[in-house]
């Protein structure tokens, strides 16, 4: 995610003076209106074209992509480095204002962004003013905050969206089994209308049976006593309350949505639509809650990389590209790799779904990609940590610091990028030819 291992700094003359007015001499209220100008006409087209909610995925990837750079662009500064670049994007330069020594912008394509750091390896060339500046010229403990600062961000992103979710959004109550609404049937009130219960409800239990989070506690007794009064304790605004309620038979009224038994026997139905209670914990709770639940995401996704990188699930990649039953059915056992598209797809679903989902997911892509950012090896930040602590290692107490030669890894370097690419490009095809199903519908 973070290009700071690729891309080299453009070579600088040795005595440069200060640095030229970006894009000439435009007053920064000028490009501010124009970046604005152009942030409206993109989201008028969003509009005018439905793609409301693709306009927040992609502004939700890219905020996130640029929070990551962030981290690097902090503990840089921090670290008293010198940063020259912070961009959104790749490619030509769209837009862009300068602030002290660094040039913050936007660039034609909008595949991630990137955070400039001179010296990051010993391969650039760099101006001899910058020396004491450089990453490389700092010490063991700011190259490693440096490095490890992405990832962090990641992760401090997905704790707090966590406690929000928790805290102020709310999540489904599964232990309890909630009426949604309340509909006709036939086109007139139906029994659930009639006996008096509304939206919001909580069922409690009916003719004398607990109901917990079991919806097939409630269908199997309603449908089991068509015609017959039933007694229905149901939790409304703290208080419970008993009701009677008398099911429909349902062959001779049409309930939109309900699944009828087999057979030819009567059974009964009510007239609801039945959801997971919403709620929300306090502060402290939602705290500890975001504590375990990042564990419990974390750890799956450290388990999901050792499986996806095992010779039969690569073999299963290409397996899913040619057979859209392989690759459905992958899509069932939880194992099926999602490149930017299938992300991109899911997050959109995820939008449709709630916020809630929507969060969840947030939560999911940032501990992922924190999590694999940290994989010893280059262009990946964790490649960077590896290197900052073998040079350490190798300093010792000598005063003078070791460097590695970079240029010695960059063949391993190739090898993974070739690894990579093995894994993701049957997943864009699998994505491409075979979408996934919308996994909250």
């Amino acid at each position: 995610m973070s290009a700071m291992a690729t891309r080299a700094p453009d070579q600088l003359p040795l005595d440069p003076g200060p640095p030229p007015p970006v894009r000439g001499a435009k007053s920064t209220q000028r490009m501010v209106a124009e970046l604005l100008g152009a942030i409206a006409v993109i989201v008028v087209a969003a509009v005018a074209a439905g793609a409301v909610d693709l306009l927040v995925v992609v502004v939700s990837i890219i905020v996130i992509v640029m929070i990551h750079e962030l981290g690097h662009f902090l503990a840089a500064k921090h670290a008293g480095m010198k940063v020259t670049e912070y961009f959104v994007g790749f490619g030509p330069r769209l837009w862009s204002f300068r602030r002290g020594e660094t040039e913050y912008g936007i660039k034609a394509l909008p595949l991630g962004g990137y955070v400039k750091i001179p010296g990051m390896t010993n391969l650039e060339e760099v101006d001899p003013a910058d020396e004491g500046r450089l990453y490389r010229d700092k010490p063991f403990h700011s190259r490693l905050l440096v490095a490890v600062a992405g990832s962090a961000m990641h992760f401090i992103m997905a704790f707090v969206l966590l406690v929000a979710l928790f805290a102020l959004v709310g999540t489904p109550n599964n232990n309890q089994v909630q009426i949604q609404g309340v509909v006709a049937l036939g086109g007139k009130p139906g029994p659930a209308a009639a006996a008096g219960l509304r939206a919001g409800d909580v069922l409690v239990s009916i003719d004398g049976k607990p109901i917990g989070g079991n919806v097939d506690t409630l269908t199997s007794v309603i449908q089991k006593h068509p015609g017959v009064p039933l007694t229905v304790v149901v939790d409304r605004n703290g208080r419970d309350q008993t009701l009677t309620v008398t099911p429909a038979d349902g062959r001779t009224v049409h309930e939109a949505g309900a699944t009828p038994p087999q057979g030819t026997a009567p059974y009964g139905v009510i007239g609801v639509s039945l959801q997971s209670p919403v709620q929300t914990t306090g502060v402290l709770t939602s705290i500890s809650s975001a504590g375990s639940t990042f564990g419990h995401i974390a750890w799956g996704s450290i388990a999901g990389f050792a499986h996806f990188f095992t010779p039969h699930e690569i073999a299963q990649g290409f397996d899913n590209v040619t057979s859209a039953k392989d690759a459905h059915q992958s899509e069932v056992d939880g194992t099926r790799p999602l490149s930017t598209v299938g992300v991109v797809q899911t997050a959109d679903d995820a939008v449709h779904a709630g916020l809630d989902e929507f969060l969840s997911f947030l939560v999911v892509i940032n501990i992922f990609f924190g999590i694999f950012n940290l994989f010893p090896m280059l262009p990946l930040d964790g490649g960077h940590v590896a290197i900052a602590v073998y040079e350490k290692i190798r300093t010792g107490r000598r005063k003078v610091m070791y460097h590695a030669d970079v240029a010695k890894l960059m063949p391993f370097t190739w090898l993974f990028i070739a690894f990579l690419a093995v894994l993701i490009l049957p997943a864009l095809l699998t994505d491409i030819l075979h979408p996934i199903a919308n996994p909250f519908g």
